[in-house]
This record gives C-alpha cells, structure tokens and sequence, in this order.
C-alpha cells in the first residue's frame, strides 16, 4: 500500500489531476509476470523487467494521446478524470478479454504456513514484499533527492509557476514522474500478486487504499504519506482479526470519514490548493 500512495502522489503532485488509469499499471504489472513466468515459461527477472517495461511504456502512452491533448485544450481536471477512468476501464476490460475474470497466480513454489510473529503467523513472500517494499521506498527517496531530475519534479510538484520563470520544464518532469510512479506501481503489482493472486479488478481496489492512505497522511512529505499507509493497514488487519475479513474495506472508508470530519487536511494539515482539485 506505501509503494502504491507513493507512486500515485508522486504523480499528482507534478501532473496537479488524480490519474484514476494508474490502477492499470498495478494489475498490468502482475498479469505481464503471470504472461512471462507461467505461459511463456521465462526466468523471473526477464518477467520482472519486462513487466515494469510495459507498466512504464503504458503509461507514457497514456499521457502522450490522452492527458497531453487535453491539456493543450485547456480542459478542466473533472475531465482528465473522466478521461483517466475510462482509459481504466477499457485497458482493465483487455485484461479480462484476454486472461478472464477468474483469480490467477504466477506462484510456482511451494505455499508454507510461515513464521510466527507476535501472535501472527507472516510467509517468506509477505517478509520478501516488506523488505522489497521499503528498497523501493528509500531508492525512490534518494532518487527524488540526491538526482538532478528528482529536484526538477521536486520544484514543479512544489511551485509549477516559480519552476516555468526558473526553466524548469514542467512536461518534462511530469514524464519523469510518470515514469518513476508506473515502475513503482507496476512493482507493487506484483509483490501483490506473489502474496495475494491476482483479479482483472485488483489494482482499482488497492488504488482506493492507496488514495485514502494519501488523505489520512495529507499532502507534503514522504513521512506523512507512509504514516497514513501504515494506520490504515493496521487498521483493515485488526479489524479482519476481531471480527472479520469483510470489514476491511469498510475499515478503510469509516478511517476515511473520520478523518475528513475531524482531520481534513491528514497528519500534514496542508491545504489542496484550488486549482489542485
């Protein structure tokens, strides 16, 4: 879920609209795995690269006819929206057309009970995903840190207007953005799929995770966003523990609605800007 509201605010932050199509990218990278590993019979890290490829190249696509065009047409962001949600729905459409609607996995090793933990039990895939999870964080940290392109999409997702007098290209690094946010998603599609198999719908549903996570946490740093993500997923798993796993999604939407009652500008308490919304 952190690497999902990662890559889904690193792009709104740039772009300033809310790219619903990003849920693609997160099932296009487990099902490009499954299409690699089980029916092409490929190595895993020809399945990974290739998987991230796809979700990055997808994307690129989608900005260059769809977003770009828009844009150029001064169209308002309700209407990028709508263009973003249908673009999902289509692409998640091709997924079904081609693979089915029926729950798939690329696992092709053996499932074990897992290692006891505090009372919970965690599996080999669950530790490798959270180890996994937290490199891709810390690398997208130092990218966006310590690298010339990472300042520049730092600059125009802070103050678009000051980058545009300063030089800064703002297309230029909303590309780079969109490029660092579909790997990570397309990477976190498939640590979710090697955990949890995978449906033609998955990726809309850890989107809505994701983007709740990124309101708890509230606009601005890193820290925030993580920590919305982790209270969140605490939450949806000790309510899966006391009563049942049919109230995880319920969890998420009554943290949400608390929070925008009485918190609704997350932990960071920063305002959306106007034009933002």
């Amino acid at each position: 879920m952190s690497l999902i509201s990662q890559s889904f605010f690193l792009i709104y932050s740039s772009s300033k609209h809310l790219h619903l199509s990003h849920a693609v990218t997160i099932t296009f990278g487990a099902y490009i795995t499954y299409f690699i590993i089980i029916q092409q019979k490929l190595p895993l890290p020809l399945a990974l690269i290739f998987s991230i490829g796809v979700g990055i190249a997808l994307i690129l696509l989608v900005n260059q006819f769809i977003y770009k065009p828009l844009q150029r047409r001064k169209s308002e962001n309700w209407q990028i929206l709508i263009a973003s949600l249908g673009v999902y729905i289509v692409l998640q459409n091709m997924v079904s057309l081609i693979w089915g609607n029926q729950i798939l996995s690329f696992r092709t090793w053996e499932v074990k009970a897992g290692h006891q933990f505090m009372g919970a039990y965690i599996t080999d895939v669950q530790i490798i995903t959270i180890v996994a999870s937290v490199g891709l964080l810390v690398l997208s940290w130092l990218f966006l840190e310590k690298t010339n392109i990472g300042q520049k999409i730092k600059a125009v997702s802070s103050n678009p207007e000051l980058s545009s007098i300063l030089g800064i290209s703002k297309n230029k690094a909303v590309v780079w953005s969109f490029v660092l946010g579909s790997g990570l998603a397309a990477c976190a599609g498939i640590l979710i799929a090697a955990d949890t198999d995978m449906t033609p719908t998955m990726g809309f549903n850890w989107l809505l995770y994701a983007v709740v996570a990124m309101i708890i946490g509230g606009l601005g740093k890193m820290r925030y966003l993580l920590l919305g993500a982790l209270l969140l997923a605490t939450a949806q798993h000790l309510s899966a523990y006391y009563l049942d796993s049919k109230w995880m999604n319920a969890t998420a939407f009554i943290i949400l609605i608390v929070f925008l009652y009485f918190k609704p500008y997350g932990f960071s308490g920063q305002k959306i800007k106007k034009a933002e919304i």
